[in-house]
Protein backbone atom coordinates (compact mmCIF):
# COMPACT_ATOMS: atom_id res chain seq x y z
CA UNK A 1 0.00 0.00 0.00
CA UNK A 2 2.82 2.86 0.77
CA UNK A 3 3.96 1.99 -2.30
CA UNK A 4 0.88 3.24 -4.33
CA UNK A 5 0.41 6.28 -2.05
CA UNK A 6 3.88 7.25 -2.94
CA UNK A 7 3.05 6.65 -6.68
CA UNK A 8 -0.44 8.89 -6.67
CA UNK A 9 1.28 11.70 -4.69
CA UNK A 10 4.58 11.34 -7.27
CA UNK A 11 1.64 11.43 -10.46
CA UNK A 12 -0.68 14.07 -8.82
CA UNK A 13 2.21 16.71 -7.58
CA UNK A 14 3.25 16.26 -11.42
CA UNK A 15 -0.39 17.33 -12.99
CA UNK A 16 -0.79 19.90 -10.63
CA UNK A 17 2.11 21.16 -11.66
CA UNK A 18 1.79 20.59 -15.17
CA UNK A 19 -1.40 21.68 -15.62
CA UNK A 20 -2.45 24.05 -12.47
CA UNK A 21 -1.51 27.16 -14.72
CA UNK A 22 -1.79 25.65 -18.17
CA UNK A 23 -4.32 27.92 -20.10
CA UNK A 24 -6.33 25.13 -21.65
CA UNK A 25 -9.08 26.26 -24.49
CA UNK A 26 -11.77 24.99 -22.17
CA UNK A 27 -11.36 23.34 -18.01
CA UNK A 28 -12.64 20.19 -19.14
CA UNK A 29 -10.18 19.74 -21.31
CA UNK A 30 -7.82 20.42 -18.60
CA UNK A 31 -9.17 18.31 -16.34
CA UNK A 32 -8.59 15.25 -18.79
CA UNK A 33 -5.62 16.25 -19.75
CA UNK A 34 -4.33 16.25 -16.32
CA UNK A 35 -6.10 13.37 -15.31
CA UNK A 36 -4.61 10.97 -18.28
CA UNK A 37 -0.91 12.75 -16.36
CA UNK A 38 -1.80 11.82 -12.58
CA UNK A 39 -2.24 8.14 -14.32
CA UNK A 40 0.77 7.86 -16.70
CA UNK A 41 2.93 9.11 -13.77
CA UNK A 42 1.07 6.99 -10.86
CA UNK A 43 1.93 3.72 -13.06
CA UNK A 44 5.26 4.41 -13.78
CA UNK A 45 6.26 4.90 -10.42
CA UNK A 46 4.32 1.68 -9.93
CA UNK A 47 6.65 0.10 -12.11
CA UNK A 48 9.38 1.76 -10.46
CA UNK A 49 8.71 0.23 -7.11
CA UNK A 50 6.77 -2.18 -8.08
CA UNK A 51 3.87 -1.47 -6.46
CA UNK A 52 1.88 -4.80 -5.56
CA UNK A 53 -0.61 -4.95 -8.30
CA UNK A 54 -3.12 -8.13 -8.02
CA UNK A 55 -3.63 -11.57 -6.11
CA UNK A 56 -0.51 -12.01 -4.01
CA UNK A 57 1.43 -15.57 -4.91
CA UNK A 58 3.05 -17.51 -1.85
CA UNK A 59 6.88 -17.91 -3.08
CA UNK A 60 7.54 -21.20 -3.97
CA UNK A 61 11.08 -22.50 -2.23
CA UNK A 62 14.50 -22.54 -4.09
CA UNK A 63 15.93 -26.27 -4.04
CA UNK A 64 19.12 -26.85 -3.24
CA UNK A 65 21.31 -30.01 -3.65
CA UNK A 66 24.69 -30.47 -1.97
CA UNK A 67 26.97 -30.94 -4.37
CA UNK A 68 29.92 -31.63 -1.89
CA UNK A 69 32.21 -34.93 -2.58
CA UNK A 70 31.27 -36.34 0.98
CA UNK A 71 28.04 -37.42 -1.01
CA UNK A 72 29.79 -40.09 -2.75
CA UNK A 73 31.63 -41.11 0.31
CA UNK A 74 32.17 -44.50 0.35
CA UNK A 75 29.18 -45.27 -2.24
CA UNK A 76 27.10 -43.33 -4.46
CA UNK A 77 23.42 -43.98 -2.92
CA UNK A 78 23.16 -40.98 -0.76
CA UNK A 79 24.22 -38.92 -3.80
CA UNK A 80 20.95 -41.20 -6.23
CA UNK A 81 18.37 -40.64 -3.08
CA UNK A 82 19.81 -36.62 -3.41
CA UNK A 83 19.50 -36.97 -6.97
CA UNK A 84 15.87 -38.39 -7.07
CA UNK A 85 14.73 -36.44 -4.18
CA UNK A 86 15.44 -33.09 -6.39
CA UNK A 87 14.21 -34.42 -9.22
CA UNK A 88 10.39 -35.07 -7.09
CA UNK A 89 10.47 -31.01 -6.31
CA UNK A 90 10.82 -29.73 -9.21
CA UNK A 91 13.62 -29.14 -12.31
CA UNK A 92 14.90 -25.96 -10.99
CA UNK A 93 17.47 -27.44 -8.44
CA UNK A 94 20.23 -25.88 -8.01
CA UNK A 95 23.81 -27.57 -6.70
CA UNK A 96 25.80 -26.11 -3.79
CA UNK A 97 28.83 -26.95 -2.33
CA UNK A 98 31.78 -24.07 -2.75
CA UNK A 99 29.20 -21.75 -4.40
CA UNK A 100 26.00 -21.73 -5.88
CA UNK A 101 25.36 -23.15 -8.96
CA UNK A 102 23.11 -25.26 -12.38
CA UNK A 103 22.94 -28.62 -11.13
CA UNK A 104 23.90 -30.68 -14.15
CA UNK A 105 22.33 -34.22 -13.28
CA UNK A 106 24.85 -36.07 -15.30
CA UNK A 107 27.48 -34.82 -13.06
CA UNK A 108 29.07 -36.87 -9.89
CA UNK A 109 29.65 -34.08 -7.04
CA UNK A 110 33.33 -32.72 -7.24
CA UNK A 111 32.93 -29.70 -4.79
CA UNK A 112 35.60 -29.54 -2.34
CA UNK A 113 33.72 -27.72 0.49
CA UNK A 114 30.15 -27.84 1.29
CA UNK A 115 29.50 -24.26 2.63
CA UNK A 116 25.76 -23.38 3.23
CA UNK A 117 26.51 -19.00 3.34
CA UNK A 118 26.20 -19.23 -0.37
CA UNK A 119 23.03 -20.93 -0.16
CA UNK A 120 21.20 -18.75 2.09
CA UNK A 121 22.68 -15.64 0.22
CA UNK A 122 21.43 -16.73 -3.26
CA UNK A 123 17.48 -17.51 -1.05
CA UNK A 124 17.76 -14.03 0.56
CA UNK A 125 18.46 -12.36 -3.04
CA UNK A 126 15.21 -14.41 -4.63
CA UNK A 127 13.36 -13.77 -1.12
CA UNK A 128 11.82 -17.15 -1.26
CA UNK A 129 12.35 -20.30 1.59
CA UNK A 130 14.61 -23.26 1.03
CA UNK A 131 15.08 -26.76 0.72
CA UNK A 132 18.46 -27.86 1.01
CA UNK A 133 19.05 -31.67 0.47
CA UNK A 134 22.14 -32.70 2.33
CA UNK A 135 24.41 -35.46 3.76
CA UNK A 136 24.12 -33.20 7.16
CA UNK A 137 27.61 -32.38 7.26
CA UNK A 138 27.87 -28.75 6.35
CA UNK A 139 30.92 -26.36 7.34
CA UNK A 140 28.56 -23.97 8.60
CA UNK A 141 25.57 -25.84 9.18
CA UNK A 142 24.41 -22.79 11.76
CA UNK A 143 24.24 -20.60 8.68
CA UNK A 144 21.07 -21.55 7.44
CA UNK A 145 19.16 -20.33 10.42
CA UNK A 146 19.28 -17.49 8.13
CA UNK A 147 16.57 -18.89 5.63
CA UNK A 148 12.96 -17.88 4.95
CA UNK A 149 10.15 -19.35 7.04
CA UNK A 150 8.43 -22.31 5.26
CA UNK A 151 12.38 -23.07 4.14
CA UNK A 152 13.40 -27.04 5.50
CA UNK A 153 16.57 -29.71 5.53
CA UNK A 154 16.25 -32.86 4.36
CA UNK A 155 19.26 -34.76 5.74
CA UNK A 156 19.73 -38.26 3.81
CA UNK A 157 20.94 -40.98 6.05
CA UNK A 158 24.26 -42.94 5.33
CA UNK A 159 24.61 -46.74 5.74
CA UNK A 160 26.76 -47.58 8.49
CA UNK A 161 30.46 -48.64 7.31
CA UNK A 162 33.78 -49.43 8.04
CA UNK A 163 36.50 -46.63 7.95
CA UNK A 164 39.77 -45.93 8.67
CA UNK A 165 41.29 -42.66 7.04
CA UNK A 166 45.05 -40.67 7.50
CA UNK A 167 43.31 -37.55 8.83
CA UNK A 168 46.61 -35.76 9.37
CA UNK A 169 50.05 -35.88 9.57
CA UNK A 170 53.15 -33.61 11.28
CA UNK A 171 56.64 -33.87 9.88
CA UNK A 172 59.62 -32.18 9.50
CA UNK A 173 60.19 -29.97 6.73
CA UNK A 174 63.62 -30.36 6.18
CA UNK A 175 65.97 -33.17 7.13
CA UNK A 176 69.73 -34.54 6.64
CA UNK A 177 70.15 -37.54 4.49
CA UNK A 178 70.55 -40.79 7.82
CA UNK A 179 68.83 -38.59 9.91
CA UNK A 180 65.49 -39.90 12.33
CA UNK A 181 62.14 -38.56 10.88
CA UNK A 182 59.71 -37.72 14.11
CA UNK A 183 55.98 -38.38 12.58
CA UNK A 184 53.07 -37.80 13.73
CA UNK A 185 49.88 -39.30 12.22
CA UNK A 186 46.56 -38.56 13.13
CA UNK A 187 43.77 -41.56 12.57
CA UNK A 188 40.00 -41.29 12.10
CA UNK A 189 36.94 -43.80 11.93
CA UNK A 190 33.46 -44.01 10.82
CA UNK A 191 30.66 -44.77 12.17
CA UNK A 192 30.89 -48.58 12.98
CA UNK A 193 34.90 -48.00 13.58
CA UNK A 194 37.78 -49.68 11.89
CA UNK A 195 38.88 -52.90 11.72
CA UNK A 196 42.68 -53.69 12.47
CA UNK A 197 45.24 -52.50 9.58
CA UNK A 198 48.69 -51.21 8.80
CA UNK A 199 50.17 -47.56 8.64
CA UNK A 200 52.79 -47.64 5.78
CA UNK A 201 55.22 -44.64 5.31
CA UNK A 202 56.84 -44.33 2.17
CA UNK A 203 59.33 -41.69 1.44
CA UNK A 204 59.43 -41.36 -2.39
CA UNK A 205 59.26 -44.06 -3.95
CA UNK A 206 60.67 -46.67 -1.36
CA UNK A 207 58.73 -47.77 1.94
CA UNK A 208 60.66 -46.61 4.89
CA UNK A 209 58.48 -48.39 7.68
CA UNK A 210 55.13 -50.19 8.49
CA UNK A 211 53.19 -50.37 11.49
CA UNK A 212 50.12 -52.91 12.74
CA UNK A 213 47.56 -50.51 13.85
CA UNK A 214 44.95 -51.91 16.30
CA UNK A 215 40.88 -51.67 15.63
CA UNK A 216 39.21 -48.32 16.32
CA UNK A 217 35.65 -47.61 17.90
CA UNK A 218 33.11 -45.85 16.14
CA UNK A 219 33.87 -41.99 15.59
CA UNK A 220 37.03 -42.06 17.07
CA UNK A 221 40.78 -40.61 16.42
CA UNK A 222 43.88 -41.67 17.86
CA UNK A 223 47.93 -40.43 17.01
CA UNK A 224 50.40 -42.88 16.29
CA UNK A 225 54.14 -41.90 16.75
CA UNK A 226 56.46 -43.28 14.66
CA UNK A 227 60.02 -42.51 13.46
CA UNK A 228 62.03 -43.13 9.71
CA UNK A 229 65.31 -43.08 8.92
CA UNK A 230 65.46 -40.18 5.71
CA UNK A 231 67.22 -42.33 3.28
CA UNK A 232 67.80 -42.94 -0.04
CA UNK A 233 66.23 -39.36 -1.65
CA UNK A 234 67.63 -35.92 -1.91
CA UNK A 235 66.08 -32.53 -2.97
CA UNK A 236 61.85 -31.96 -1.74
CA UNK A 237 60.67 -35.20 -1.72
CA UNK A 238 56.94 -36.35 -1.06
CA UNK A 239 56.61 -38.49 2.37
CA UNK A 240 53.58 -40.10 2.29
CA UNK A 241 51.55 -42.12 4.39
CA UNK A 242 49.32 -45.44 3.62
CA UNK A 243 46.30 -47.05 6.20
CA UNK A 244 44.47 -49.69 5.34
CA UNK A 245 42.31 -52.33 7.08
CA UNK A 246 39.80 -54.98 5.86
CA UNK A 247 36.22 -53.92 5.17
CA UNK A 248 37.56 -50.31 4.73
CA UNK A 249 34.80 -48.96 2.63
CA UNK A 250 36.14 -45.32 1.03
CA UNK A 251 39.82 -45.54 -0.05
CA UNK A 252 40.04 -41.94 -1.21
CA UNK A 253 40.87 -40.95 2.44
CA UNK A 254 43.77 -43.72 3.51
CA UNK A 255 46.78 -41.75 1.81
CA UNK A 256 48.19 -38.25 3.16
CA UNK A 257 51.25 -36.91 1.67
CA UNK A 258 53.53 -34.22 2.50
CA UNK A 259 56.56 -32.49 1.18
CA UNK A 260 60.03 -32.74 2.79
CA UNK A 261 63.79 -31.46 1.90
CA UNK A 262 65.99 -33.81 2.04
CA UNK A 263 69.76 -32.62 2.20
CA UNK A 264 73.29 -34.19 2.17
CA UNK A 265 74.65 -32.46 4.86
CA UNK A 266 73.02 -30.42 7.67
CA UNK A 267 73.15 -26.34 6.65
CA UNK A 268 72.87 -25.18 9.92
CA UNK A 269 73.99 -26.96 13.80
CA UNK A 270 72.18 -25.84 16.91
CA UNK A 271 73.51 -26.49 20.07
CA UNK A 272 72.01 -26.07 23.35
CA UNK A 273 73.40 -26.46 27.23
CA UNK A 274 70.50 -24.60 28.71
CA UNK A 275 67.03 -26.56 26.83
CA UNK A 276 64.37 -24.76 26.91
CA UNK A 277 61.02 -23.07 25.10
CA UNK A 278 63.23 -20.48 23.23
CA UNK A 279 65.52 -23.18 22.09
CA UNK A 280 62.61 -25.57 21.10
CA UNK A 281 60.63 -23.31 19.04
CA UNK A 282 63.82 -21.81 17.09
CA UNK A 283 64.73 -25.04 16.01
CA UNK A 284 61.59 -25.70 14.81
CA UNK A 285 61.81 -22.29 13.00
CA UNK A 286 64.93 -23.05 11.57
CA UNK A 287 63.48 -27.11 10.04
CA UNK A 288 60.09 -25.00 9.62
CA UNK A 289 59.62 -21.82 8.22
CA UNK A 290 62.80 -22.19 6.36
CA UNK A 291 63.11 -25.69 5.39
CA UNK A 292 67.03 -25.65 6.80
CA UNK A 293 68.55 -28.88 7.61
CA UNK A 294 68.93 -28.62 11.11
CA UNK A 295 70.81 -31.16 13.79
CA UNK A 296 70.47 -29.86 17.00
CA UNK A 297 72.62 -31.64 20.11
CA UNK A 298 71.37 -30.79 23.97
CA UNK A 299 73.40 -30.81 26.75
CA UNK A 300 71.48 -32.56 29.68
CA UNK A 301 74.04 -32.52 32.36
CA UNK A 302 77.74 -32.10 32.41
CA UNK A 303 79.58 -33.77 29.63
CA UNK A 304 76.02 -35.61 28.53
CA UNK A 305 74.75 -34.97 25.42
CA UNK A 306 71.73 -35.76 23.39
CA UNK A 307 71.06 -35.38 19.93
CA UNK A 308 67.85 -33.68 19.50
CA UNK A 309 64.66 -35.34 18.47
CA UNK A 310 65.98 -38.72 18.87
CA UNK A 311 67.74 -38.34 22.39
CA UNK A 312 70.18 -40.71 21.25
CA UNK A 313 73.69 -40.44 23.28
CA UNK A 314 76.40 -37.90 21.39
CA UNK A 315 79.79 -37.32 22.20
CA UNK A 316 81.19 -34.17 22.97
CA UNK A 317 84.07 -34.35 20.28
CA UNK A 318 81.01 -35.38 18.12
CA UNK A 319 79.25 -32.58 19.06
CA UNK A 320 82.71 -30.09 18.84
CA UNK A 321 83.27 -31.58 15.18
CA UNK A 322 79.63 -30.69 14.23
CA UNK A 323 80.25 -27.18 15.40
CA UNK A 324 83.98 -27.27 13.49
CA UNK A 325 82.70 -28.01 10.06
CA UNK A 326 79.03 -26.22 10.24
CA UNK A 327 78.15 -23.90 7.70
CA UNK A 328 75.89 -22.05 10.06
CA UNK A 329 75.97 -22.57 13.92
CA UNK A 330 73.69 -21.57 17.03
CA UNK A 331 74.69 -21.73 20.17
CA UNK A 332 72.25 -21.20 22.79
CA UNK A 333 72.93 -20.61 26.59
CA UNK A 334 77.12 -21.17 27.38
CA UNK A 335 78.04 -20.04 24.62
CA UNK A 336 81.51 -20.50 25.29
CA UNK A 337 81.23 -23.90 26.33
CA UNK A 338 83.99 -24.79 23.27
CA UNK A 339 86.08 -21.97 24.28
CA UNK A 340 85.72 -18.67 22.21
CA UNK A 341 82.80 -19.11 19.97
CA UNK A 342 84.85 -17.72 16.75
CA UNK A 343 87.71 -19.83 17.17
CA UNK A 344 84.94 -22.93 17.64
CA UNK A 345 83.45 -22.29 14.36
CA UNK A 346 84.59 -21.05 10.65
CA UNK A 347 81.09 -20.03 9.46
CA UNK A 348 78.15 -17.66 10.50
CA UNK A 349 77.21 -17.79 13.96
CA UNK A 350 74.57 -16.69 16.28
CA UNK A 351 74.78 -16.48 20.04
CA UNK A 352 71.75 -16.81 22.16
CA UNK A 353 72.70 -15.80 25.80
CA UNK A 354 69.87 -15.93 28.24
CA UNK A 355 70.21 -13.36 30.93
CA UNK A 356 71.48 -14.82 34.20
CA UNK A 357 68.63 -12.73 35.99
CA UNK A 358 65.68 -10.72 35.52
CA UNK A 359 65.54 -7.06 36.17
CA UNK A 360 62.09 -6.32 34.96
CA UNK A 361 59.47 -6.72 31.84
CA UNK A 362 61.06 -5.53 28.79
CA UNK A 363 58.94 -4.41 25.96
CA UNK A 364 60.31 -4.77 22.47
CA UNK A 365 59.63 -0.98 21.38
CA UNK A 366 61.75 -0.58 17.87
CA UNK A 367 63.42 -1.75 15.08
CA UNK A 368 66.58 0.50 13.73
CA UNK A 369 67.80 0.40 10.58
CA UNK A 370 69.58 -3.10 10.52
CA UNK A 371 69.68 -6.49 7.76
CA UNK A 372 66.24 -7.71 9.76
CA UNK A 373 64.43 -3.98 9.32
CA UNK A 374 62.83 -5.80 5.98
CA UNK A 375 61.81 -8.84 8.20
CA UNK A 376 60.48 -7.31 10.86
CA UNK A 377 58.68 -4.42 8.94
CA UNK A 378 55.24 -5.41 9.93
CA UNK A 379 55.65 -6.72 13.38
CA UNK A 380 53.25 -5.34 15.75
CA UNK A 381 55.49 -4.11 18.09
CA UNK A 382 53.33 -2.91 20.71
CA UNK A 383 50.94 -5.99 21.13
CA UNK A 384 53.85 -8.11 21.71
CA UNK A 385 54.29 -9.59 24.99
CA UNK A 386 57.56 -8.58 27.31
CA UNK A 387 61.05 -10.44 27.42
CA UNK A 388 64.29 -11.02 29.56
CA UNK A 389 66.55 -9.00 28.47
CA UNK A 390 70.41 -9.00 29.49
CA UNK A 391 73.63 -6.92 28.95
CA UNK A 392 73.91 -5.31 25.73
CA UNK A 393 76.04 -6.64 23.03
CA UNK A 394 78.49 -4.57 20.99
CA UNK A 395 77.80 -4.90 17.35
CA UNK A 396 77.97 -2.71 13.68
CA UNK A 397 73.76 -2.62 13.65
CA UNK A 398 70.95 -3.21 16.09
CA UNK A 399 68.22 -5.20 15.28
CA UNK A 400 65.14 -4.62 18.55
CA UNK A 401 65.40 -2.61 20.97
CA UNK A 402 63.22 -3.15 24.60
CA UNK A 403 61.84 -0.34 26.97
CA UNK A 404 61.59 -1.90 30.74
CA UNK A 405 58.05 -1.41 31.82
CA UNK A 406 57.28 2.25 31.30
CA UNK A 407 60.55 4.23 31.75
CA UNK A 408 62.70 5.48 29.33
CA UNK A 409 65.70 2.94 29.50
CA UNK A 410 66.34 1.05 26.76
CA UNK A 411 68.54 -1.80 26.04
CA UNK A 412 69.48 -3.76 22.36
CA UNK A 413 68.18 -7.31 22.83
CA UNK A 414 69.48 -8.27 19.22
CA UNK A 415 72.31 -7.16 17.45
CA UNK A 416 74.89 -8.30 15.16
CA UNK A 417 77.59 -7.07 12.67
CA UNK A 418 78.56 -8.17 9.26
CA UNK A 419 82.51 -8.89 9.33
CA UNK A 420 84.66 -10.24 9.20
CA UNK A 421 82.11 -12.76 9.21
CA UNK A 422 78.06 -13.04 10.25
CA UNK A 423 77.43 -12.96 13.61
CA UNK A 424 74.30 -12.40 16.01
CA UNK A 425 73.88 -11.44 19.20
CA UNK A 426 70.41 -12.29 21.06
CA UNK A 427 70.45 -11.22 24.60
CA UNK A 428 66.84 -11.78 25.23
CA UNK A 429 65.22 -14.86 26.71
CA UNK A 430 61.10 -15.64 26.92
CA UNK A 431 60.13 -15.11 22.96
CA UNK A 432 58.66 -18.03 23.14
CA UNK A 433 55.85 -16.06 24.75
CA UNK A 434 55.18 -14.46 21.31
CA UNK A 435 54.44 -18.08 19.56
CA UNK A 436 52.68 -19.56 22.47
CA UNK A 437 50.35 -16.55 22.04
CA UNK A 438 49.28 -17.33 18.18
CA UNK A 439 48.22 -14.97 15.65
CA UNK A 440 50.10 -12.03 15.44
CA UNK A 441 53.06 -12.82 17.75
CA UNK A 442 53.26 -16.13 16.60
CA UNK A 443 54.15 -14.08 13.19
CA UNK A 444 56.27 -11.76 15.19
CA UNK A 445 57.67 -15.08 16.23
CA UNK A 446 58.59 -16.49 12.88
CA UNK A 447 59.90 -13.23 11.55
CA UNK A 448 62.29 -12.58 13.75
CA UNK A 449 64.32 -15.74 14.20
CA UNK A 450 63.90 -16.41 9.99
CA UNK A 451 65.01 -12.63 9.68
CA UNK A 452 68.35 -13.98 11.94
CA UNK A 453 68.93 -16.94 10.71
CA UNK A 454 68.15 -16.39 6.55
CA UNK A 455 70.46 -12.93 7.32
CA UNK A 456 73.11 -15.73 9.19
CA UNK A 457 72.96 -18.35 6.02
CA UNK A 458 73.07 -15.73 3.19
CA UNK A 459 74.08 -18.01 -0.02
CA UNK A 460 72.98 -21.06 2.12
CA UNK A 461 69.42 -20.04 2.76
CA UNK A 462 66.76 -20.75 0.37
CA UNK A 463 66.92 -18.70 -2.38
CA UNK A 464 64.10 -19.58 -4.10
CA UNK A 465 61.98 -16.43 -4.73
CA UNK A 466 58.65 -17.93 -3.53
CA UNK A 467 57.82 -21.57 -1.87
CA UNK A 468 54.60 -23.72 -0.91
CA UNK A 469 54.28 -21.74 2.93
CA UNK A 470 51.73 -24.88 4.39
CA UNK A 471 53.02 -28.29 4.47
CA UNK A 472 49.82 -29.87 4.36
CA UNK A 473 47.60 -28.83 1.76
CA UNK A 474 44.24 -30.23 0.39
CA UNK A 475 42.19 -30.24 -3.10
CA UNK A 476 40.50 -27.25 -3.74
CA UNK A 477 41.76 -24.83 -0.39
CA UNK A 478 43.94 -22.02 -1.19
CA UNK A 479 47.44 -22.46 -1.64
CA UNK A 480 49.74 -20.08 0.52
CA UNK A 481 52.78 -19.10 -0.78
CA UNK A 482 55.90 -17.92 0.89
CA UNK A 483 58.03 -15.38 -0.35
CA UNK A 484 61.25 -15.99 -0.58
CA UNK A 485 64.99 -14.11 -0.57
CA UNK A 486 64.56 -12.33 -3.89
CA UNK A 487 63.88 -8.26 -4.19
CA UNK A 488 61.36 -8.84 -7.02
CA UNK A 489 57.48 -8.52 -5.32
CA UNK A 490 56.25 -10.56 -8.96
CA UNK A 491 56.95 -14.23 -8.93
CA UNK A 492 56.30 -16.60 -11.97
CA UNK A 493 55.76 -20.56 -10.22
CA UNK A 494 55.71 -23.05 -13.59
CA UNK A 495 53.72 -25.95 -11.82
CA UNK A 496 53.47 -29.45 -13.46
CA UNK A 497 51.73 -31.93 -12.14
CA UNK A 498 53.31 -35.60 -12.22
CA UNK A 499 51.95 -37.88 -14.79
CA UNK A 500 50.37 -35.21 -16.94
CA UNK A 501 51.56 -32.84 -19.38
CA UNK A 502 49.85 -29.57 -18.62
CA UNK A 503 52.50 -27.12 -17.57
CA UNK A 504 50.43 -24.05 -15.67
CA UNK A 505 51.93 -21.09 -14.90
CA UNK A 506 51.19 -19.07 -11.75
CA UNK A 507 51.99 -15.41 -11.17
CA UNK A 508 52.39 -14.06 -7.62
CA UNK A 509 52.48 -10.59 -6.22
CA UNK A 510 53.54 -9.62 -3.15
CA UNK A 511 52.63 -6.42 -1.72
CA UNK A 512 55.07 -4.16 0.23
CA UNK A 513 55.70 -5.65 3.80
CA UNK A 514 53.43 -9.30 3.01
CA UNK A 515 55.24 -12.18 3.34
CA UNK A 516 52.80 -14.35 1.93
CA UNK A 517 50.02 -14.67 0.15
CA UNK A 518 47.22 -16.75 -1.24
CA UNK A 519 46.36 -18.54 -4.91
CA UNK A 520 43.76 -20.60 -6.35
CA UNK A 521 43.49 -24.23 -5.13
CA UNK A 522 44.65 -26.99 -6.89
CA UNK A 523 43.43 -31.15 -7.86
CA UNK A 524 44.63 -33.25 -5.72
CA UNK A 525 48.17 -34.62 -6.91
CA UNK A 526 51.98 -34.20 -6.82
CA UNK A 527 53.22 -31.04 -8.34
CA UNK A 528 56.23 -29.68 -9.43
CA UNK A 529 57.32 -26.23 -8.91
CA UNK A 530 59.97 -24.34 -10.83
CA UNK A 531 60.75 -20.58 -8.98
CA UNK A 532 63.28 -18.47 -10.01
CA UNK A 533 66.63 -19.81 -8.38
CA UNK A 534 65.17 -23.57 -7.55
CA UNK A 535 62.69 -25.86 -7.58
CA UNK A 536 60.17 -27.56 -4.74
CA UNK A 537 57.31 -29.82 -4.51
CA UNK A 538 54.23 -29.28 -3.53
CA UNK A 539 51.72 -32.31 -2.42
CA UNK A 540 48.15 -32.08 -2.52
CA UNK A 541 45.71 -34.40 -1.36
CA UNK A 542 42.17 -35.33 -1.85
CA UNK A 543 39.40 -32.88 -0.07
CA UNK A 544 38.47 -32.96 3.66
CA UNK A 545 35.34 -33.64 2.59
CA UNK A 546 36.44 -37.41 2.13
CA UNK A 547 37.05 -37.90 5.41
CA UNK A 548 34.56 -39.57 8.18
CA UNK A 549 32.37 -37.10 9.81
CA UNK A 550 28.94 -37.10 11.91
CA UNK A 551 26.24 -35.19 10.34
CA UNK A 552 25.59 -31.68 11.53
CA UNK A 553 22.04 -31.35 10.78
CA UNK A 554 18.87 -33.22 11.42
CA UNK A 555 16.03 -33.31 8.99
CA UNK A 556 13.12 -30.67 9.36
CA UNK A 557 11.91 -26.70 9.16
CA UNK A 558 14.34 -24.02 9.29
CA UNK A 559 14.37 -20.64 9.16
CA UNK A 560 12.82 -18.07 10.73
CA UNK A 561 13.14 -14.37 8.50
CA UNK A 562 9.87 -13.44 6.77
CA UNK A 563 10.07 -12.78 2.43
CA UNK A 564 6.19 -12.58 2.74
CA UNK A 565 4.53 -13.59 -0.50
CA UNK A 566 6.07 -12.40 -3.76
CA UNK A 567 5.21 -12.37 -7.76
CA UNK A 568 2.52 -9.96 -7.05
CA UNK A 569 4.04 -6.94 -7.90
CA UNK A 570 3.33 -4.20 -11.10
CA UNK A 571 6.89 -5.81 -13.03
CA UNK A 572 5.28 -8.82 -13.61
CA UNK A 573 1.91 -7.79 -15.94
CA UNK A 574 2.97 -7.01 -18.93
CA UNK A 575 -0.39 -5.57 -19.80
CA UNK A 576 0.57 -2.56 -17.00
CA UNK A 577 3.66 -1.75 -18.99
CA UNK A 578 1.09 -0.89 -22.36
CA UNK A 579 -1.43 0.51 -20.50
CA UNK A 580 1.00 3.47 -19.07
CA UNK A 581 2.60 3.46 -22.44
CA UNK A 582 -0.53 3.80 -24.17
CA UNK A 583 -1.90 6.94 -21.41
CA UNK A 584 1.24 8.72 -22.26
CA UNK A 585 0.72 8.74 -25.76
CA UNK A 586 -2.98 9.76 -25.65
CA UNK A 587 -1.86 12.60 -23.09
CA UNK A 588 0.25 13.76 -25.85
CA UNK A 589 -1.52 13.87 -29.16
CA UNK A 590 -4.49 15.46 -26.79
CA UNK A 591 -2.12 18.02 -25.97
CA UNK A 592 -0.79 19.24 -29.30
CA UNK A 593 -4.43 18.80 -30.70
CA UNK A 594 -5.77 21.65 -27.72
CA UNK A 595 -2.73 23.47 -28.57
CA UNK A 596 -0.31 22.91 -25.88
CA UNK A 597 3.66 21.93 -26.23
Amino acid sequence: MTAWLIAVAAGASVAAYQYGTSRAPSPWRRVALATMRMLAVTGAMALVLDAPLGRAIRAEPLVFVDGSRSMTRGDSTVWHAARDSATALGDSAQVFGDSVAAWMRASPPAANRSRARSVVERAMADGRPAIVITDGELEDSSALDGLGAGSRVIVLPRRAHRDLAVAAIEAPRAAVQGDSLAIRVTLSSASEGAAPGALVVRLGDAQIGRWPVDAMSPWSERQVDVRVRAQGAQGPTPLTVIASSQGDSEPRNDTLGVAVEISRAATAVFVSTSPDQDARFAMAVLRGALSLPTRGYLRIAPGRWRHEGTFAAATEAEVRLAVRDAPVTILHGDTSIFGPPQAATRGPLALIVPPESEDGEWYPSSVPPSPLSAALAAVPLESLPPVAAGAPARGDWVGVEARRGREDVRRAIVSGRDSPRRIAVITGSGFWRWRFRGGASADAYAALWGGIFDWLAAERADSRDAVPDEQLVRAGDPVRWRRGSAADSNVRVVLQRRRATRVDTLHLRFPPGVAAVDAAGLDAGVYDVQVPNGRALLVVNQSAELLPARPRLQSGSIGTRSYGHVGSGARRFGWFYALVIALLCTEWVARRRAGLR
